[in-house]
């Protein structure tokens, strides 16, 4: 049990900084909801949904290879000089293609009148990938205040620019209509100022890990890099396919939404992407698990019978999972005003499917594991390109006819076979003892108390009534978890003392 209470350090110390990180940046959300307008909201859903596709090919999996081989003897010496010179190389050249072919790239995007997005996102990409392996390093020595420090510092840096830039800036033009302010700033730019915003925040990131950046000598181990590239590239194709599943809809939904017009499509694009981010409790969680369970898995991997402690870490996964489930499907008239103009809330019909769909991918990046620990990263790649034809094929046949209900679907049948897939899979080559009937019945059961609660909904259409249920099937599913499980609470730390 020590080792889950490791992990659970690990995972509160990464989780308070990405959840604060990450919370501090979806505050945005109700504040660009706002003062942009739904189609310039769009715009830079747009944009954010192509950055993780390039992200993955300029990381090309090395986060991952250097955790697997950093404690490897062979690879201790040279594996941080080697990667950082070959991640500096590779950064330099792939921007500058960026750079060259950005026009082309905007016109894929329908942003043709703002092909600066892209040299932006550009740069903003390159800073990103150059801090990949510095902030690795502080996770994979196991020193997350500087990590939290960083990450939440980088964010406040990003929210305050871009409310200058939005709100503050405008004012001050007014004020003074012949100052240097007015002559550089640029009117109803507001999509771009969050852009630039977000440049400034990852350049000053980048600073803050100078000591990480510039760790390494410039020594290149040939037979390292070959290592790290046959464990690593299968990971490009994974890490694609993902985004695929993850971000791609939007853009195909801007494509193909059954609209008459760019202008609605974006409008489209803006209220899928806005009520995806009601999903922020269970994504947030995920992130935080993954930052401190990779490194922990590889480590758990020398001991012994890691699988009875990888299993364990399910379970408590599932458990906690569900609960959040229930938290946001619940109450969800009251997260729907996380989104400030109601224009937003005709898609919140999405919100329980993404959030089903989430949780179907954090149990798949919990069994994913078994083909990291056994060098078979291309069984990875293998699923995720499963997953990603579902993707393409439904969003292909059903956007034209459902607009942004099919990319929910779309998600929510891909992550659910990727789970499968991996599932069956890996208990051939890598068999963990997973308590897989249990968890699947904490999954039905958290689903029906939500569609009893939609019932609810259905006859009494009062809020008091509403959230009275909500907060009683909540309670009720809690009481149930703490019954079943009451032998495993006891084990933990601090949460046994009131057992």
């Amino acid at each position: 049990m020590s080792s889950i209470k490791k992990l659970a350090g690990q995972t509160v110390w990464y989780g308070a900084s990405s959840i604060a990180a990450r919370f501090l940046n979806y505050l945005l959300t109700p504040y660009l909801t706002g003062v942009l307008a739904v189609s310039g909201y769009g715009e830079m859903s747009l944009v954010y949904a192509a950055i993780p596709f390039l992200n993955v090919i300029f990381t090309y999996g090395i986060e991952t290879a250097y955790f697997r081989f950093s404690h490897k003897e062979g690879f201790k010496k040279d594996i941080y000089s080697t990667s950082s010179i070959s991640i500096f190389i590779s950064t330099i050249l792939l921007t500058a293609l960026l750079l060259l072919s950005h026009t082309s790239v905007a016109h894929w995007l329908r942003l043709d009148n703002h092909p600066e997005f892209i040299t932006y996102s550009a740069l903003i990409i390159a800073l990103d990938t150059l801090a990949t392996l510095p902030f690795a390093r502080l996770r994979q020595e196991g020193r997350p205040r500087k990590f939290a420090l960083i990450r939440i510092v980088s964010i406040l840096i990003t929210i305050g620019l871009t409310y200058f830039f939005i709100s503050v800036c405008p004012k001050i033009v007014a004020d003074n209509p012949s100052g240097l302010m007015a002559k550089y700033y640029i009117k109803n730019y507001g999509v771009g100022y969050v852009i630039i915003a977000n440049l400034i925040g990852s350049f000053i990131t980048l600073l803050l890990l100078s000591k990480e950046l510039f760790a390494f000598k410039w020594k290149f181990n040939t037979t390292v890099w070959k290592q790290i590239m046959i464990y690593s590239l299968p990971l490009i194709i994974a890490g694609f396919g993902g985004m695929i599943n993850e971000t791609f809809d939007r853009i195909m939904l801007g494509w193909w939404a059954p609209v008459h017009s760019v202008e609605a499509a974006k409008n489209e694009v803006a209220i899928y992407s806005g009520c995806y981010k009601l999903s922020i409790l269970i994504s947030l969680f995920i992130q935080a698990f993954r930052m401190g369970a990779e490194p922990f898995f590889f480590k758990q991997s020398e001991g012994e019978n890691p699988q009875r402690t990888y299993a364990r870490v399910m379970k408590f996964f599932v458990i906690t999972i569900t609960v959040m489930f229930l938290v946001v499907a619940l109450y969800l008239d009251i997260w729907k005003y996380f989104l400030s103009k109601k224009a937003y809330w005709q898609g919140l019909k999405v919100v329980p499917i993404l959030l089903l769909a989430n949780i179907f991918l954090g149990i798949y990046y919990n069994l994913s594991i078994w083909y990291k620990l056994t060098h078979k990263t291309i069984s990875g790649a293998y699923i995720t390109i499963i997953g990603a034809v579902i993707t393409l094929v439904i969003n292909y046949i059903f956007i034209p006819y459902y607009s942004y209900m099919a990319c929910a679907w779309a998600t929510f049948f891909c992550y659910g076979s990727m789970m499968v897939i991996s599932f069956l899979w890996g208990q051939k080559a890598y068999r963990i003892p997973y308590a897989w009937k249990k968890l699947c019945v904490y999954i039905i059961i958290v689903v029906l108390l939500f569609f009893v609660h939609r019932t609810v909904i259905h006859f009494f259409n009062m809020r008091s009534v509403n959230f009275t249920a909500a907060t009683f099937l909540l309670l009720i599913y809690l009481w149930f978890i703490i019954t079943v499980e009451r032998k495993e609470f006891k084990k933990l730390p601090v949460i046994g003392r009131f057992f």
